[in-house]
């Protein structure tokens, strides 16, 4: 069996569970599960629809996240 690499070790991290967390927490604990590059948004933000791997964006109002997702 391979060994995991970084990015099927952060498929198993559902990006629901930071849905309503602070801002603040929600960076922390994606930081500490792997992920390299969290990015906080307005949740009216345009972006464009690149995916990057080990990147986790949250959409936060309010210093809290409405909306989270990978890449």
């Amino acid at each position: 069996m391979a060994p995991e690499t970084p990015d099927s070790q952060l498929s198993d991290d559902d990006p629901e569970t930071y849905v309503g967390m602070s801002a603040q927490d929600a960076e922390r604990r994606a930081r500490e599960r792997g992920w390299t590059t969290v990015r906080q948004l307005a949740p009216d933000a345009i972006i464009t629809m690149e995916f990057v791997s080990g990147r986790l964006n949250l959409a936060v109002r309010g210093e809290q996240v409405v909306r989270c997702w990978k890449g």
